[in-house]
């Protein structure tokens, strides 16, 4: 038998039962409790939970709603500290990124004024004939070099810069060149 077969049955068997209950006599005047269908059952149950469903979700919602100030102050501050915090990073990390750029602008500014320096270095060592010099002081200036015996040494525990307050003894006073 096809779906549409069983359909068709169903509904005249249906029909049949509702002309019967309709056709009943009823006695007296109180009416019958008549027992309610499963479905009818079923619906009732179904419209009650949907009423217990409904009745909680709204008492959610007020607790819910008087606890909504404290939890919502909360996550405000909450918000803002992170808010600051991640601005502070930011801040924290443009800076570095800014002294790593200026370390490296100063670090090439070192490198060119070393390598001026060393070729500055170079033309004056470059420039100076010590022969020359030797010449001209022998010859034009009339210099002679010392002796070992007018040569002192001594131990300087100071800096490398020499002080001298007083004569050196076996020399003229300062002031008075010898001839």
């Amino acid at each position: 038998m096809s779906r549409a077969a069983v359909r068709t049955v169903r509904r005249a068997a249906a029909v049949r039962t509702n002309r019967s209950s309709m056709d009943a006599y009823t006695y007296g005047t109180a009416a019958r409790e008549v027992a309610p269908s499963y479905e009818e059952v079923q619906r009732r149950e179904r419209r009650l939970e949907q009423r217990r469903r409904v009745r909680t979700a709204k008492r959610r919602q007020q607790e819910a709603a008087r606890m909504d100030l404290p939890y919502l102050m909360m996550f405000i501050v909450a918000t803002v500290a992170a808010l600051l915090i991640c601005c502070s990073y930011i801040r924290v990390q443009s800076e570095i990124a800014g002294s790593i750029h200026q370390i490296s602008a100063l670090e090439q500014e070192l490198e060119r004024m070393r390598s001026e320096n060393n070729a500055l270095e170079t033309r004056i060592n470059t420039s100076i004939d010590l022969d020359h010099i030797y010449d001209v002081a022998v010859s034009e200036l009339g210099m002679v070099s010392a002796n070992r015996g007018q040569i002192i040494r001594y131990k300087n525990t100071e800096s490398e810069y020499v002080r001298q307050y007083e004569d050196i003894p076996g020399q003229a006073p300062r002031g008075k060149a010898r001839r």
